[in-house]
């Protein structure tokens, strides 16, 4: 075995643990996801990294069809991604967020400050203003 060979047979195996945890942390997103686009962008990188997958098996083994799989895979799963976005733009984002994350969100967000009633003078507002320049 060369050393071009030894570099080759290392570089997959670490390419393979790397795609594996990869792997768990994105099934872990799909199953746990707060949202539904949580989710979908999920399933959409749960397709990039069986490509990946599909690569290395076909640079171990030289067997060039596995590029061709591979290929079909990504517009397969690129016209699933556009499915699954136009179903959610049809819900019209009616899904709620669930209360803990709405805590997290809203707790780093300030309170708009309020102009006072005393401060504003009637028929100066912007709209006032338009009508006069009609």
């Amino acid at each position: 075995m060369t050393t071009a060979e030894m570099i080759l047979s290392y570089a997959v195996w670490l390419a393979l643990v790397v795609l594996c945890v990869s792997f768990l942390l994105t099934v872990w997103r799909v199953i746990r996801g707060p949202t539904l686009p949580d989710r979908v962008v999920a399933l959409d990188m749960l397709t990039g990294i069986v490509i990946g997958f599909i690569a290395l098996i076909a640079i171990r083994t030289g067997f060039t069809l596995y590029i061709d799989i591979a290929i079909s895979l990504g517009l397969v799963g690129f016209l699933a991604t556009v499915a699954f976005a136009r179903f959610i733009l049809s819900r019209g984002g009616r899904e709620t967020p669930r209360p803990d994350m709405m805590k997290t969100f809203t707790a780093s967000v300030p309170e708009p400050r309020r102009k006072s009633a005393a401060r504003r003078t009637p028929g100066t507002g912007p709209a006032v203003r338009r009508k006069a320049k009609k």
